[in-house]
């Protein structure tokens, strides 16, 4: 079934808003992330978890950027790209969600790091236009791998 002219203009949105998050907590070598683009593309409340451990680290928009911040500034995090390579969004009336696959890689104080894993993102339709409610991820590790239908 095709998308109505509504929901193509919504999808399109969804990826651009996707691909903003992901530019924005990526970066080269000598560059800066943008970290402060993340304050425009979440609603206030918004919330950032990762749920790859024992206990899920959960984060506002700032506790999640601070962090990260002082690794870049120090010197710690010297590089960290992150991509989409894969999604399934899926959208009713002012809501959407989005299984996005992703690969990323880095390096570190600790040396080069890479790895795959999902992200699912929230959104909700706002008066300023689609907004990221909350994102929670997980990374694959030995005994959790991508099923095929995310790749």
């Amino acid at each position: 079934m095709a998308l109505s002219r509504e929901d193509s203009r919504a999808r399109s949105e969804l990826d651009a808003l996707t691909g903003e998050f992901f530019n924005a907590v990526s970066f080269e070598k000598g560059e800066r992330p943008a970290y402060e683009q993340l304050y425009m593309l979440f609603i206030d409340s918004g919330l950032l978890i990762k749920n790859s451990a024992s206990t899920p680290e959960i984060n506002t928009v700032s506790q999640f950027i601070e962090p990260r911040q002082r690794m870049v500034y120090s010197g710690q995090l010297t590089r960290f790209k992150e991509a989409e390579i894969a999604e399934i969004t899926e959208m009713f009336g002012n809501i959407a969600h989005r299984f996005s696959t992703y690969e990323k890689q880095g390096f570190n104080s600790a040396g080069s790091f890479e790895g795959r894993g999902i992200i699912s993102f929230q959104f909700i339709m706002t008066e300023a236009g689609w907004k990221i409610s909350s994102i929670a991820w997980d990374d694959e590790r030995p005994g959790l791998v991508i099923p095929g239908r995310y790749k």
